[in-house]
């Protein structure tokens, strides 16, 4: 199974540009060989844009959606991308992946609101998200839901190989993707495939550094500061090697009396 992250740098595009990106993404290397590309955290509409996420915002089966859902089916590989999804009255922080066969697998409704403006605008979701590729099973977060060892125990618990976190994370934020995320990889056995965006968008300067952390903790393909697509193979035996060598999630359990005291 072979997962690529796309970095875009597309502050200032609309969705209808930023589709252009993501096809033209499927056609760089890293992305034709891939089973599955992931983009950013509200990849469609863009992250720092103030009321143009009500705007662009849609349902998960709306306009953008089914042309991410005939990119798919035309290139015969799964995309994940983040968006602002409107339900009824309510807007919600969302990541949709879907399959080869341009099938919707999963929507996820970010969980935690940051300290922010997300607040403003977004409602939270309530649900764990599953999705299973390629004989690897996924659980999907975004963004800020990864930072709690909390959200990435229970996924880890529930039997998952790797979590996919679309992300927006700006520059002074350095430490999560080079020590947060891969302590989430590690404490768990899992992957953490981590994708963010590049360059700017307002005032807001993306830190890029998206990541695919192996279930040891370590780096197995990381970008640079701009626009790219970086892809790594998830090796299931490695996640069983992880979880033999330390086993954090049965030994947990030996917790129960002192976390409950």
């Amino acid at each position: 199974m072979k997962v690529a992250i796309f970095q875009c740098a597309a502050g200032g595009l609309d969705p209808t540009r930023r589709l252009a990106k993501l096809s033209a993404a499927l056609d760089d290397p890293a992305g034709a060989a891939a089973d599955l590309l992931v983009c950013p955290e509200l990849f469609m509409s863009g992250y720092n844009v103030g009321d143009a996420l009500q705007r662009y915002a849609e349902p998960c089966n709306g306009p953008f959606a089914k042309a991410v859902a005939s990119l798919a089916r035309g290139r015969g590989k799964a995309i994940l991308y983040g968006y602002p999804e409107r339900d009824g009255t309510k807007l919600f922080n969302s990541a949709a992946c879907f399959g080869s066969d341009g099938a919707l697998l999963a929507n996820h409704r970010k969980l935690v609101l940051p300290p922010g403006f997300e607040s403003q605008y977004f409602d939270r979701g309530d649900t764990l998200t599953f999705l299973s590729l390629g004989g690897v099973k996924f659980a999907l977060l975004v963004c800020y839901d990864a930072e709690f060892p909390e959200t990435v125990r229970a996924v880890a618990r529930r039997g998952v190989h790797a979590v996919i976190a679309p992300t927006a994370l700006k520059d002074n934020w350095n430490s999560v993707a080079t020590r947060l995320i891969p302590t989430r990889a590690f404490e768990n056995g899992i992957y953490m495939i981590y994708a963010n965006h590049a360059g700017s968008e307002g005032d807001a300067h993306y830190l890029g550094a998206s990541c695919i952390i192996g279930p040891d903790g370590e780096d197995v393909a990381r970008a640079g500061s701009g626009e790219e697509v970086v892809a790594a193979s998830l090796d299931l035996d490695a996640v069983k090697r992880a979880r033999a060598r330390l086993p954090y999630l049965e030994d947990v359990s030996q917790l129960s009396a002192v976390a409950t005291s």
